[in-house]
């Protein structure tokens, strides 16, 4: 061994991680808590960088913005394909600002994100713990999946229900902590921006609320008249959408075999196919937080602690809450015999864990301290490195239907126009929303907008790629829209970027034509 060293002795680049990780927790810049500036600065760089270089490459967007872009054109209390309208409504406010384009999307993606982690922060601070708790719990997020690596690529109302959940749950924490009708005021509104988000946030309204019952400390802020406000709020500001889901319930069902409620298996089998997928899917979802946490907790096993303590009032409200969202889960499971479950639903459930984790080390002395501290790093490292990664992704698009980012849609747009201007474009799915980036007032229409027939203008074009799921949707829509054929179909060979390969893409495309009489024949 060489002279002088000390097998405790630091080394220079572990006492560098350790002073990073500090400041992180507890550091500041100008007023800001250096987790919070971090935040900003992350989410800043994500939207100037992508949005860069899809202007560079020429890339467009993947599926779930094009979706987007075909969506934000309208100001509607709802816009089929079983999804609240929320999301839709702030890309189609931002894009009223700076237009429509790749950073619209970006903004809104973003500011959700980064007020989503936040609002973690915050609401850990306001619950009276420690900086170093907040930036675990905020970090602690990071540590899902989804959130680190799925919602920076992909995604649109997962990233809103995300976002607004916390948000909710911050303000009950200050309605909690102040129990004025301005609290009561912001807890309706929260209330609705989750309902609004993605409709699975009722489990998580419906676990808080009955959390938040439970104590003593807090059930005086359900119980109070005030609360009354918040209902009527809420309601008041869903009625739309509610009066809309109930006009168009063929658009919010859409989706409802997605969730598997066969029940040709008997109730018991699919009983207990629907639980054992529900675990699976927590355990794909949570996995790897609870992992770290639990890996933490074994290095830090060995530093002092004190004694335990009971739960504080506000750790039992989280770890409530996480639990009666499990159990009202559990309930629709069995009542509605859903046997499919992706990661992202567990959401709704699980997104508490890292605040909860968070919480219960702040009470564990130095091994805490320690615990928080891995977490944190872990989940800021994973940020930085998968930073790279998602600026790929983003332009790549990924391979099958994620491969519709690399399309060239100036060219295919000016293929498409050039035997004249065109006001519609149809197809069987939302690819075509990539169109709106090249023109703004350009209809795309799929088989999941209501009203197709009205929306639809000619002179319009029946767009079809190598995939031609959903044709025959389109095509019954265009037969009873009055919709033909306006001369045989024409393939158009559109060019991929990013060094795709195949180089082009081949794209089918059938000029439409109003008929006066009864529909017609529609384009094959």
């Amino acid at each position: 061994m060489a002279a002088g060293f000390s097998p405790n002795e630091k080394t220079i680049p572990l006492q560098y991680l350790e002073k990073w990780t500090d400041w992180l927790c507890e550091g500041k810049v100008g007023p800001f808590n250096a987790a919070l500036f971090c935040l900003a600065l992350y989410c800043l760089v994500q939207i100037a960088v992508m949005t860069l270089s899809s202007h560079i490459v020429g890339t467009g967007v993947g599926v779930d913005d094009s979706e987007q872009l075909m969506y934000m054109r309208y100001f509607w209390a709802g816009y089929g394909g079983s999804q609240p309208p929320l999301y839709t409504w702030l890309a189609r406010l931002v894009a009223s600002v700076i237009g429509t384009n790749i950073l619209a999307l970006k903004i809104v993606k973003y500011l959700l994100i980064g007020v989503a982690l936040a609002s973690t922060f915050i609401a850990v601070r306001r619950l009276g713990y420690s900086s170093r708790a907040g930036a675990a719990a905020m970090f602690g997020l990071l540590l899902f999946p989804q959130m680190v690596w799925e919602m920076q690529h992909a995604l649109t109302h997962s990233i809103a229900a995300f976002c607004f959940s916390v948000v909710l749950f911050l303000a009950l924490v200050e309605l909690v902590q102040r129990r004025s009708l301005t609290a009561y005021v912001l807890f309706g509104v929260a209330i609705a921006a989750a309902i609004l988000s993605k409709y699975n946030n009722v489990i998580f309204l419906g676990a808080l609320v009955l959390s938040t019952l439970s104590l003593r400390e807090t059930r005086g802020v359900i119980l109070n008249r005030q609360f009354l406000i918040s209902v009527a709020l809420a309601v008041l500001l869903c009625l739309p959408t509610l009066y809309w889901s109930l006009t168009h319930t063929e658009q919010v069902l859409s989706h409802a075999g997605g969730f598997g409620m066969a029940r040709e298996n008997g109730v018991i089998q699919n009983a207990l196919t629907g639980v054992w997928g529900l675990g699976k899917a927590m355990l794909n979802f949570a996995g790897l937080p609870a992992g770290i946490f639990a890996v933490a907790f074994l290095i830090a096993r060995n530093r002092p602690a004190p004694a335990l303590q009971p739960l504080p009032w506000a750790e039992k409200l989280v770890w409530r809450t996480i639990a009666f969202a499990l159990a009202i889960t559990i309930v629709l499971v069995l009542a509605t015999g859903a046997t499919q479950f992706r990661d992202r639903w567990m959401l709704p459930i699980l997104v508490l864990l890292p605040v909860a984790l968070a919480l219960r080390t702040d009470a564990r002395g130095d091994r805490g301290r320690k615990i928080q501290d891995i977490a944190v790093f872990v989940g800021a490292t994973l940020a930085i490195l998968v930073l790279p990664v998602t600026w790929y992704a983003h332009l790549k698009g990924g391979d099958s239907r994620g491969s519709i980012a690399r399309v060239d849609y100036n060219s295919l747009y000016s293929q498409l126009t050039a035997n004249g201007p065109i006001r519609t474009t149809v197809s069987s799915w939302h690819w075509l929303g990539n169109l709106r980036l090249v023109d703004p007032d350009l209809v795309v229409l799929d088989g999941e907008l209501p009203d197709f027939g009205q929306l639809l203008k000619e002179p319009a074009v029946f767009v079809t790629a190598d995939d031609r799921v959903g044709v025959e949707t389109i095509l019954k829509l265009l037969d009873q829209a009055g919709y033909t054929a306006d001369g045989p179909p024409q393939q158009l060979a559109v060019p991929m970027l990013f060094g795709s390969d195949p180089p082009t893409r081949t794209v089918t495309v059938t000029r439409l034509k109003k008929v006066a009489a009864a529909a017609g024949a529609a384009p094959q």
